[in-house]
């Protein structure tokens, strides 16, 4: 039996991104949704490399090749210009047929916050919309469903813009600042459509920790950035203005209510 035998392309994959990251393999998920969440929580992302039989990079990245014992495809970090295999966890042939990069989501990202600096919030309001292009619907309590999503929004009902079910889709938050920032500067409410309107805390800083929203304990999973469908809604001009600035998105980790009113709390490292 080869070694590859005992690896998949997935676990490969993983422990390559470890390698690159320089954290334990352990840390590193299996599944593609869970592992994209886990380096967005980092400020990472994993970008296709166009022409992999051509490619060079000054740098660790990732190979993906056929397996020595026709296993299927493994992963394989490798680096320089021109570039070679600097780890094989599995034994691979030498043909590429893909590569990636671990690339950051942004070059100038802002500091790391010390959780115990993060300020408590309160929620402002609450909104709900049964389909993609549906208007909101405001509320004064909201069900959370861990993996679904509040109680009758089109995540929870599986028809939003985006695919539910993935981490961070459960539930997104903006902060209340921001939109009378915006609203006041373009004159007129924006539609922002996020779930929870908060004020007071930094929602940016939430990104990989979890926090109560009243009782309901959640995970901030990566940045809510605005996108061109958030922008035609609004006419337009709201897309830049809205950058690092759109809110957070966030996994439902226990069942409860919202209530308008509530805090929101940083939970201990």
């Amino acid at each position: 039996m080869g070694s590859s035998s005992r690896h998949t392309e997935r676990s490969t994959l993983a422990a390559c991104i470890a390698q690159v990251v320089a954290v334990p393999a352990v840390d590193v998920p299996l599944d593609d949704d869970e592992r994209r969440a886990w380096l967005a929580e980092r400020g990472l992302g994993l970008v296709p490399v166009a022409d992999v039989g051509d490619f060079a990079w000054p740098g660790s990245w990732i190979g993906i090749r056929p397996a020595r014992d026709g296993g299927g495809p493994r992963a394989v970090v490798m680096f320089g210009v021109p570039s070679g295999v600097i780890w094989d966890p599995a034994g691979t042939e030498d043909a590429l047929v893909e590569g990636f990069v671990v690339a950051p989501l942004e070059l100038a990202t802002w500091p790391p916050v010390p959780v115990a600096d993060v300020a408590a919030g309160v929620v402002e309001a609450l909104a709900i919309a049964p389909s993609a292009t549906a208007p909101v619907e405001a509320l004064t309590v909201a069900s959370a469903v861990p993996d679904r999503g509040l109680r009758g929004d089109r995540y929870w009902h599986g028809v939003g813009t985006f695919a539910s079910g993935r981490p961070g889709s459960a539930l997104t938050l903006v902060d209340a600042d921001v939109l009378d920032e915006l609203a006041a500067a373009r004159g007129a409410v924006v539609d922002h459509r996020r779930n929870v309107v908060v004020r007071g805390t930094d929602l940016n800083a939430l990104v990989g920790r979890a926090f109560l929203l009243g009782s309901v304990r959640c995970r901030g999973r990566r940045l809510c950035e605005p996108c061109a469908h958030l922008d035609r809604l609004n006419g337009g001009a709201l897309l830049r203005p809205m950058v690092h600035r759109g809110g957070l998105r966030a996994d439902i980790l226990e069942a409860g209510e919202i209530r308008v009113g509530d805090a929101l709390t940083p939970c201990p490292a």
